[in-house]
């Protein structure tokens, strides 16, 4: 995959995204161009995953009446009906007699992957997953926040808000996007052009929640 970046506007740095992102409540009627929202996806999809899996499961919410059930299984939480687009992360937690092969394949045809790495990896991954059992949800979860934030990052450097939900009923939330109970929803992120700036609420000093080698030993 080969992602195209628009160079119609300069997007910003890494560490400007990140220090410059506020979860943003209320959104501008706005449409996303369709090449930023692409783009906006492509940049989402490459985040890493465990063993290159890619468990993540993505429904991008945009029909009136979609996010208006959306926003009711997240008590009635405005920022999805003002948002032109909200993404749901899903994840599908892998299987151990799920094939591989598209994912070995192509990262060897890729050079990413030798044959040995391959060979390795199609006994292996089945062996882990077996291996963790009822813990394969949360490693597909945890996949799926770490695309999420990929995508809150890349909007704010692109010049679109976000604003992470962890606040919708799951069962409600599965019955609007036709997901199935092998599905788990992570959280949701409407996306869109902010109605108006949010000041930084602050952090607390490094030494509350910042260690070295062990808890108690502070970080300053």
């Amino acid at each position: 995959m080969t992602i195209a970046i628009d160079r119609t506007t300069t997007p910003l740095d890494v560490p400007s995204a990140i220090l410059q992102r506020r979860a943003i409540k209320t959104f501008k009627p706005d449409p996303i161009p369709p090449e930023l929202l692409h783009q906006l996806i492509e940049l989402t999809v490459a985040a890493p995953s465990s063993f290159n899996l890619q468990e993540w499961r993505i429904i991008l919410v945009q029909d009136e009446e979609q996010k208006k059930a959306l926003a009711a299984a997240s008590w009635n939480q405005q920022q999805i009906i003002q948002a032109p687009v909200t993404f749901v992360f899903a994840a599908e937690p892998f299987l151990p007699d799920a094939d591989l092969s598209p994912i070995l394949d192509q990262a060897m045809a890729n050079g990413a992957w030798n044959e040995a790495t391959v060979n390795y990896f199609r006994d292996a991954i089945p062996k882990f997953q077996t291996a963790i059992g009822d813990k394969r949800r949360e490693y597909a979860i945890k996949d799926a926040m770490i695309a999420a934030t990929h995508t809150a990052l890349a909007a704010e450097s692109l010049g679109l808000s976000s604003c992470f939900m962890n606040g919708w009923i799951e069962d409600q939330v599965k019955a609007v996007i036709g997901a199935g109970n092998n599905l788990a929803i992570a959280l949701l992120l409407p996306i869109g052009y902010a109605a108006e700036p949010r000041k930084h609420p602050g952090r607390l000093p490094l030494s509350a929640n910042v260690f070295v080698d062990r808890v108690g030993h502070s970080y300053s």
